[in-house]
């Protein structure tokens, strides 16, 4: 069956993705099963998507229920599940005001927009430059390319909209010397993701925030990876103690169901109208019900603090390969946000890990990336570091 799903991928879908060559039909918690029986243990989630794993019944049940009554009515009228959704954020955060779109890209574009315009009605149309960090990704459409620091995400799109530049991340003397009269905002990862799981040092991003009030710019925390108890806390930044003026999330607020969402403070969010911004899906009945649930289910279990206290296991269990392996350099990230940064490229292990049953990825070339569903308990994490083991174990008799 996988040969012909591939070869019909092949035939119609646009090449897009470098594709593992194996199709999913079910899951359960941790694990998926493929159409051909196989089990896997899934340490990345839906690239950090999947927050309660697969199949939770809080999901299942919000899903079945919302799709027997409701699934989609336009943002011109009220949708109750989008308004206690957006009090449950605002309730759970810094922010006054919640909007909701449909994907981490879409928050990011939104967030951009509405620092823009806030700048705009304060100070004019020349204060409009936004400054974001090397290593940075904060999405593919060509406004949040123009954020994202890696060229090759941008070569051939061109020309890219301007206003943008990028300071060196962790580099605050870089960053007070790009701003000027013109900046209107900053936008940063509080932990990159596709960067290699990079954490801010807690006197940068501090020191950012303080500049930040000092002349007024607008601070934009991408949260869309870092968020929803993702890092031992239920916002990313509550690990450094300070608040952005926006916050953008996506990925595990709707556990799979594509739902994004920019939270502000009152001060910004004033500065959007009707007609100013929109969107067809965003918050429709049905992703609002499922993202409802899931930051209903997570706040009433607390599971960052889960998340911290296995987070911490299994980092210490990484650690043991930095210790043993010369290639191992170090332990990086938070939470259930996990980085091994090695001395050689990563894409080799993570096939093998596919090979024996484990999914995960690598990125920034030499960073194998873990991003478990926050429900993952010690077991997967210990079988996660014994197919780790097998593997390294062989390539330490290989060399």
């Amino acid at each position: 069956m996988i040969e012909t799903i591939v070869q019909e991928g092949n035939q119609y879908i646009m090449n897009t993705y470098k594709r593992v060559p194996v199709a999913f039909v079910e899951g359960n918690g941790c694990y998926l099963r493929d159409t051909e029986g196989q089990k896997y243990l899934d340490m990345i989630g839906g690239l950090g998507a999947c927050g309660l794993g697969h199949n939770h019944p809080v999901v299942t049940k919000a899903i079945q229920q919302q799709a027997e009554k409701l699934i989609h009515v336009s943002n011109i009228y009220w949708i109750k599940e989008q308004v206690e959704l957006a009090k449950l954020l605002v309730e759970n955060s810094f922010g006054d005001k919640a909007f909701f779109c449909n994907s981490g890209a879409e928050a990011n574009e939104a967030a951009i927009k509405l620092a823009r315009k806030y700048a705009y009605k304060k100070y004019g149309e020349n204060r409009n430059e936004i400054i974001a960090m090397t290593s940075s990704f904060h999405g593919r459409t060509l406004g949040t390319l123009s954020v994202t620091h890696n060229k090759k995400y941008q070569e051939g799109y061109g020309p890219i909209p301007t206003g943008f530049k990028f300071s060196n991340f962790n580099d605050i003397n870089c960053l007070k010397s790009m701003i000027n009269e013109n900046t209107c905002g900053i936008i940063m990862e509080p932990i990159q993701g596709e960067g290699g799981v990079t954490a801010s040092e807690v006197a940068f991003i501090k020191e950012v925030k303080a500049l930040c009030e000092e002349k007024d710019l607008v601070l934009i925390f991408d949260e869309v990876q870092c968020g929803i108890a993702r890092t031992g806390k239920l916002f990313a930044h509550e690990n450094y103690g300070i608040e952005p003026d926006i916050m953008t999330l996506a990925k595990a607020l709707g556990s799979g169901v594509p739902i994004g969402a920019i939270v502000a403070k009152d001060k910004l969010a004033e500065a959007f109208n009707p007609g100013d911004h929109g969107t067809t899906f965003g918050g429709n009945p049905l992703a609002s019900a499922v993202a409802l649930a899931t930051m209903k289910f997570i706040i009433e279990e607390k599971l960052w603090e889960k998340v911290e206290a296995k987070g911490k296991y299994f980092a210490e269990k990484l650690e043991e390969f930095v210790i043993k392996y010369p290639w191992a350099k170090k332990v990086k990230g938070k939470g259930f946000m996990v980085g091994l940064e090695l001395e050689i490229e990563g894409a080799p292990i993570v096939e093998k890990a596919f090979d024996e049953g484990l999914l995960m990825n690598c990125t920034a070339g030499k960073v194998l990336r873990f991003l478990p569903p926050l429900v993952a308990e010690e077991e997967e994490i210990q079988k996660t570091v014994d197919i780790l083991a097998e593997i390294f174990h062989e390539m330490g008799e290989e060399q």
